[in-house]
């Protein structure tokens, strides 16, 4: 890892050490980091956490009879009260970082408000509790309050101080609204504030919706999972087994950062921690090579969000698009195939151009055989494919992912037999006692900030929904497409870019998973209303959901790229932009003609054939328009022709298609003609 010694750069910040890297992980992740906890607190949590896995385990082969909703209780009422215990309320100042004494009553407070609904002696049990609905008691409303601040406290704690705010703000529009002039597009008759707790504490679409529900039953298993992996050695099987396939070339460290980056995804579920894991040991070797800081950074950052929008596991959205769809989570696996191929693409010929731009060097580093490597830990896949197999006869993916979770324990388990030399079976069973009591209590420790936003964001969808005001917000947005023409075609476009933007916007300032949400019950329905199929909806708010970490001004993926990389904060921005410029238009063209169904593999073969082939030219196209090179380096006007050429391309009309390909042989023309550069003006400069 580069040493603290090293150049400064503009920020004035020298690059992270080994050292750092947990706390930029932290730092520069979507959640804001957790505490520290010391000596019986941190056993205790530990023990609480691992309690509450065991439980989540029992829900997948024995679920209670009472019902979900009974399950999403208590699921939320052993969760809550530990993001109290685990979260700060405010920025470390004192030695100790241990949770305070108003931390342990918020705790308690939270376990008795989230019990109430199923405790006799309150509240006369959860039937009884489910009859009041519309009609809650005084003490009912009491709970429902203490659990609904509580809820944006605990977001606060997690994810800053964005989200929380923008709770509020559907809160004071769902009481408020009724005051608004009726002829105002949204206004409606208010809610009373016993009718916002009822929404959110007695239905099954407020707190206990469907992102709860996703959290609880999905997402904290593969959260189970991908500790179990991280524990059993997978993430360094996964850079090793990189660095050994490519051999000794100029782009050789590159490919390594994109390969690595993809499957270290299945590990870490997070696109900056992946960046920022893969950057410590990565970066060394780039910049050995002579890659800029800024290429980079950039090239970490895209790598490691490239890993949520890739299968077998994707990011958490994914499973919640599976439960809006009422589709299976092997279908949303198989839309995002095609489109991953392309998104690899496009950063595998933009490492191509970089590492021709920039000059860089081969670099001699020490690499294992691949053959042996995978012979010794190569099991680490065999748990990835069981998931797949287990979805592919139609069992349910939590079902699917708790026996991939034992297939990798079980190999971790022969993996420490062969270490200790098949004799000190005592050592053996201590090991594998550790990776399973740690695995399942990092696990649900990891999925905190996740349970805090999907009960938030149950808040926004029930005001959505009560309110109507995702309709009135679709409207507007397909009646400012419409405002400029009335071509069906030329609406649907300006909607979709429209719609992209917004999303991206919002993604700015919240989580991926609420990013999603929020923008299905607001976005979707006008791109429903314009007859966009669902798949298509699902996954292009999807993608935008998941740009926003490497979208300038905030992209924390980037950001932590460049505090790794010691490069100019905003100058690796745009070079992750670069790298994952496919990502940010491939998905309009899932939306814009009947065709782009293909690159979800929602068309017969014939048409993902041709489809597939003419989106990878675009990509191509894409990456010239990006990295400024051809077959030497292109010009301003080859590269707008190949943006151009792109844009045609993806929309996927025999027309445009056509069009498209004339432009794009008009950029290669142009740059085959013209006067051959010098070898040193063809070298890029490369920052000291």
């Amino acid at each position: 890892m580069t040493d603290a010694s090293t150049t400064r750069h503009t920020g004035g910040e020298a690059p992270a050490t080994t050292t750092d890297v947990g706390e930029l992980m932290a730092r520069y992740d979507e959640e804001l980091p957790a505490r520290r906890l010391s000596g019986r607190v941190g056993l205790g949590v530990g023990i609480a956490c691992f309690a509450v896995a065991l439980f989540v385990l029992r829900q997948v082969f024995w679920p209670l009879s009472q019902g979900n909703q009974y399950y999403l209780m208590l699921f939320l009422a052993f969760v809550l009260p530990l993001i109290f215990l685990c979260y700060r309320a405010l920025p470390r100042r004192e030695r100790t970082d241990d949770p305070n004494p108003l931390d342990w009553v918020l705790a308690a407070v939270a376990l008795v408000a989230c019990l109430y609904p199923v405790l006799p002696v309150l509240s006369g049990g959860f039937d009884a509790f489910l009859d009041r609905q519309g009609s809650l008691t005084g003490l009912d409303v009491l709970m429902g309050a203490i659990v609904l601040v509580l809820v944006i406290e605990a977001t606060r704690r997690t994810t800053g101080w964005v989200l929380p705010i923008v709770c509020v703000a559907f809160l004071l529009y769902a009481y408020y609204g009724g005051f608004l002039p009726a002829s105002m597009p949204g206004s409606h008759a208010g809610i009373d504030f016993d009718q916002i707790v009822n929404a959110l504490y007695n239905d099954p679409s407020g707190f206990y919706g469907v992102p709860l529900d996703v959290c609880a039953t999905y997402i904290v298993l593969f959260t189970i999972y991908g500790a179990v992996l991280d524990r059993t050695g997978a993430g360094q099987f996964f850079i090793d087994l990189s660095f050994a396939i490519f051999r000794r070339s100029r782009t050789a460290p590159g490919r390594t950062v994109a390969l690595s980056g993809f499957l270290l995804g299945t590990v870490s579920g997070s696109g900056t921690a992946t960046a920022v894991g893969l950057g410590a040991v990565t970066w060394p070797v780039l910049k050995k090579a002579g890659y800029p800081r800024e290429n980079a950074g950039g090239m970490l950052a895209a790598s490691g969000i490239g890993a949520i929008l890739s299968p077998p596991t994707l990011g958490a959205a994914a499973f919640i698009i599976a439960e809006y769809l009422g589709r299976s989570y092997l279908e949303v696996l198989v839309w995002a195939l095609v489109p991953t191929l392309l998104y690899y693409l496009g950063i595998f010929l933009a490492i191509e151009i970089d590492a021709r731009k920039a000059g860089v060097d081969a670099v001699d580093v020490e690499r294992k055989n691949p053959w042996r490597l995978l012979a010794r830990s190569g099991y680490h896949f065999l748990s990835l494919g069981v998931i797949v197999l287990f979805l592919a006869v139609g069992m349910t993916p939590f079902r699917a992912v708790v026996y991939a979770t034992a297939v990798a324990v079980g190999f971790g388990v022969i993996d420490a037999v062969v270490r200790r030399g098949g004799r000190d079976w005592p050592g053996v069973l201590a090991d594998t006692g550790r990776v399973v009591y740690f695995s399942l209590s990092d696990g649900v420790r990891s999925v905190l900030p996740v349970a805090a936003v999907c009960a938030a964001a149950g808040i926004i969808v029930s005001t959505i929904t009560k309110t109507g005001l995702g309709q009135v917000l679709s409207d507007l947005l397909v009646d400012a497409a419409t405002a400029v023409t009335d071509d069906p075609t030329v609406v649907l476009i300006l909607s979709a870019v429209l719609a992209a933007v917004a999303i991206l916007i919002l993604g700015l300032a919240v989580p991926v998973t609420a990013s999603f949400i929020i923008s299905w019950v607001v976005i979707g329905p006008a791109l429903f209303d314009l007859d966009v199929p669902a798949p298509a909806v699902a996954m292009f708010i999807f993608y935008f959901s998941v740009l926003s970490e490497v979208s300038p001004p905030t992209a924390l993926a980037a950001v932590a790229s460049a505090a790794i990389t010691g490069g100019r904060v905003i100058a690796t921005m745009w070079q992750a932009c670069k790298y994952a410029l496919p990502a940010f238009l491939v998905p309009l063209a899932f939306v814009l003609t009947d065709n782009g169904s293909a690159l979800l593999l929602e068309r017969p073969a014939g048409d993902v054939l041709w489809t597939v082939t003419v989106s990878a030219v675009a990509v191509a196209a894409l990456a010239v328009a990006a990295g400024g090179w051809v077959v030497r380096r292109a010009g301003a006007a080859e590269r707008a022709l190949c943006f151009v050429a792109a844009c045609l391309l993806l929309y996927l009309q025999p027309v445009s298609i056509a069009v498209g390909a004339v432009v794009l042989a008009a950029a290669v023309a142009v740059n085959l003609v013209s006067s051959s550069p010098s070898p040193s003006a063809d070298r890029e400069e490369v920052p000291t």
